[in-house]
């Protein structure tokens, strides 16, 4: 047997849609006041779209949708990291294209939490880390990061970054 896909009409799909939504109403507001009303965000931002905030990468970031309490998490070191990346040594645009390619096969791996360490900058030029807001930036904009945050003192501290990714 031979499945032929349909092509279908988006008019049509947009008449269809206002038929079946037409008795639809909204729900009362909560009479106790505890829902509130948040604007929707999307849950995913696409590769290549600028950060969310210009100037520096923040320490820790949570994707839109997700919820805050997994930067604690994180931070705490209560997800298992499965797999390490370490940049020391490397240049700024090697690191970038290491740690994309990471995140990815890490993502593949069906990795739930993983680590990069890219170093707290003790022998480079002024004592600061030169890779810490170039990974923040490439994991900020890669949609495979759910999280991330420092790794706990156990494991780098400010040295590394653990980040959770989606399933």
């Amino acid at each position: 047997m031979v499945w032929v896909s349909e092509r279908r009409n988006p008019e049509h799909d947009d008449e269809e849609f206002a038929r079946a939504m037409a008795d639809v109403v909204p729900l009362p507001a909560d009479p106790r006041g505890h829902v509130e009303r948040k604007a929707l965000a999307p849950a995913v931002r696409q590769a290549g779209e600028p950060s969310p905030e210009p100037g520096p990468a923040p320490d820790a970031y949570v994707a839109a949708g997700v919820d805050h309490r997994e930067i604690r998490k994180l931070r705490r070191g209560e997800h298992t990291v499965r797999s390490r990346l370490d940049l020391h040594g490397m240049t700024i645009p090697e690191a970038g294209k290491s740690v994309g390619r990471f995140i990815e096969n890490s993502r593949h791996a069906r990795y739930r939490c993983v680590c990069i360490i890219h170093g707290k900058g003790l022998n480079s030029a002024g004592g600061v880390s030169l890779l810490k807001a170039p990974v923040r930036d490439v994991l900020m904009r890669s949609v495979s990061v759910l999280a991330f945050a420092p790794a706990p003192s156990s494991d780098g501290g400010t040295g590394a970054v653990y980040v959770l990714l989606r399933r």
